[in-house]
């Protein structure tokens, strides 16, 4: 990919950006205007609708794509800015294809106030780097006693749609029912960390074969499928949505496919490691593969694989889960769990979906942009490629092939369990709102700070 203009000139603001020869969701190859922050033209007219200024970038060989969207990313600020901030996760964000993240709640203090979520919405827009979407915790503190601030955060300038108390299950049944039903006023959704408390105590990886020769204490697939058979079934009853998070397990991909297939709203997401790494990995002792939900089998690999082509798993959620070094760079029982993932996601999902057959490039934007936006009711996020929408999108270049090297990385995180690894495609450019956050594989600029009337969100898909 080459560009007419420097970085520094190109990214200027309300530049207008001519890119040439692209495939469109891996499709038939077109140019593509860009300008105010909209796809102007597509075909034939956006060469012809070009103004004289524009800067031209060759898209030949490259796949254009919408913007991917994230419905999970922890960003740890405010309170954990030693291990990730706004600033720092929204730049990985960017470099990895992404226009826009939610931010886990799990922040300190906790996302739990319409203060709190709006203190992250604004660092969002002052990063300018991707459209930052906070998620508001499910229960006061994420102590599972009481709900949180539901309605004040849904009506706060944040506009928060989505509740989790991710990293931890919403064990209580009734609280689980109250916090679906009291969503349903403003069309939020609940997404639920499905994992039992009392199955899971002390529990270091999966439960199974590998954990039984390591002595280490297992982490039984029915404690997360044990939740999600419970919130389905309260989620029919109420009739309101509910969303499972990063699901591991062959079991829990039935019991959502049953639950589909009943009527029930509910959705799901996988995350990228679970898709490629297994249990075995942990035989290394290294705490880098020490995550929750643990890496599991083989059989469970395969079988969410399956369940994200089919759509039984609608969306690749990353959980970027930075942690400082010393957090992971000790003894396995000690280490915190959590992988990086924003800069290596667009990658795995490409080696594991795309390259083996099971997705086509608009099989992934489907699963990595417009449902996760739909799920997160982000109607300006993950639209069509075509003239009048909004340009949030990226170019990818499908046959680059790179390796994995964690300090390199814009995340403050180091724990990415794919270090060394080699990885196909990489992205070359990213629009945020028509603005290049990416260029040539580099940070360019941010998006510059939005007037108070484009702040807004637009929620109607």
């Amino acid at each position: 990919m080459t560009t007419t203009t420097s970085t520094r000139t190109s990214a200027r603001t309300g530049t207008a950006y001519l890119i040439r020869g692209g495939s469109l969701l891996g499709r038939g190859v077109e140019d593509l205007l860009v300008r105010d922050g909209r796809i102007a033209a597509v075909g034939s007219a956006a060469a012809s609708g070009a103004p004289q200024d524009a800067v031209t970038i060759d898209a030949d060989g490259l796949v254009v794509l919408p913007g991917m969207v994230d419905l999970h990313t922890h960003l740890r600020e405010p309170g954990r800015e030693d291990a990730e901030t706004v600033e720092t996760g929204s730049r990985a964000a960017a470099l990895g294809g992404f226009t826009a993240v939610h931010a886990m709640a799990n922040s300190s203090p906790v996302a739990d106030t319409a203060g709190v979520v709006e203190q992250v919405y604004r660092l969002g827009l002052a990063s300018g780097w991707v459209e930052v979407r906070p998620v508001g915790a499910v229960t006061v503190g994420l102590g599972g006693e009481r709900l949180a601030e539901l309605g004040a955060m849904a009506e706060s300038r944040a506009g928060v749609r989505v509740f989790s108390d991710d990293g931890i299950c919403v064990s209580d049944p009734v609280l689980m029912r109250r916090a679906l039903e009291y969503v349903k006023a403003f069309d939020g959704v609940i997404a639920q960390h499905a994992q039992e408390p009392r199955l899971t105590e002390g529990a270091q990886m999966n439960e199974g074969d590998v954990s039984a020769v390591l002595g280490l204490a297992g982490w039984p697939a029915v404690a997360e499928e044990s939740i999600i058979a419970r919130d389905v079934l309260l989620a029919q009853h109420v009739g309101s949505r509910l969303h499972v998070c990063h699901v591991s397990t062959a079991g829990s991909v039935e019991i959502i496919r049953w639950a589909k297939a009943r009527g029930i709203d509910v959705t799901a997401e996988v995350t990228p490691h679970h898709l490629l790494l297994t249990d075995e990995l942990v035989r290394s002792y290294d705490p880098v593969y020490k995550v929750n939900p643990p890496l599991r089998t083989p059989d469970d690999v395969t079988a969410l694989r399956a369940a994200l082509a089919d759509g039984t798993i609608d969306a690749v959620g990353t959980d970027h889960a930075p942690h400082p070094s010393e957090h992971k760079e000790c003894e396995w029982a000690q280490a915190a769990m959590g992988m990086t993932g924003l800069e290596t996601a667009l990658s795995v999902v490409q080696h594991a979906m795309v390259d083996t057959g099971l997705l086509d490039w608009e099989g992934f934007a489907r699963v990595t942009s417009v449902t996760p936006a739909r799920i997160g009711r982000l109607g300006h996020q993950g639209r069509p490629l075509a003239a009048g929408e909004p340009a949030n999108l990226i170019l990818v270049d499908p046959a680059a092939r790179w390796t994995v090297d964690p300090t390199t990385m814009a995340t403050k995180g180091r724990n990415s369990p794919f270090r060394g690894l080699q990885l196909p495609g990489s992205v070359r450019a990213t629009f945020y709102a028509g603005h290049a956050t990416v260029l040539d594989g580099r940070l360019a600029t941010p998006r510059p700070v939005p007037a108070a009337d484009e702040e807004a969100p637009a929620w109607n898909l």
